[in-house]
């Protein structure tokens, strides 16, 4: 990596401590900052975070929690490996069944499309029978 770069790392939980206690004590931003080698803004930030939350600690990620975890995804994947003509659906009831939590088609159907697989079996043309075969070779 380029030393023109920067590179982001979170502050630990007892690091941020350190700081807000010499916030506390008076100290300026701009002290905090130097002695501890970093930007004068995360430690502002990190003050004004403190002083409306009354915390310093990390928010944890926002959204919807997965209705997978990595194993899941992993055994969705390798159940439909081992039988290629079984459907999302199929799959999702063995799932559920395994783990004991519900798990949809859909859920699968991007599961699979995750692990390079699909869950529909794309068809150019009806597969022609023996006897069809033999009638067009006539």
């Amino acid at each position: 990596m380029a030393n023109n770069q920067s590179v982001r790392r979170h502050l630990d939980a007892f690091t941020c401590d350190r700081i807000i206690g010499k916030l506390e004590e008076g100290r300026s931003v701009t002290s905090v900052a130097a002695e501890f080698g970093i930007a004068h803004s995360i430690v502002s930030r990190l003050w004004r975070q403190f002083q409306t939350t009354g915390t310093a600690i990390r928010g944890f990620s926002s959204g919807r929690p997965r209705g997978t975890t990595p194993a899941d995804d992993r055994y969705i994947v390798l159940q439909a490996r081992r039988n290629r003509w079984q459907i999302a659906g199929e799959i999702a009831r063995h799932t559920t069944q395994a783990t004991g939590r519900p798990i949809s088609r859909f859920t699968v159907a991007r599961r699979l499309q995750g692990g390079g697989l699909f869950a529909r079996r794309p068809v150019r043309c009806v597969p022609l029978t023996l006897a069809h075969w033999r009638r067009r070779s006539l």
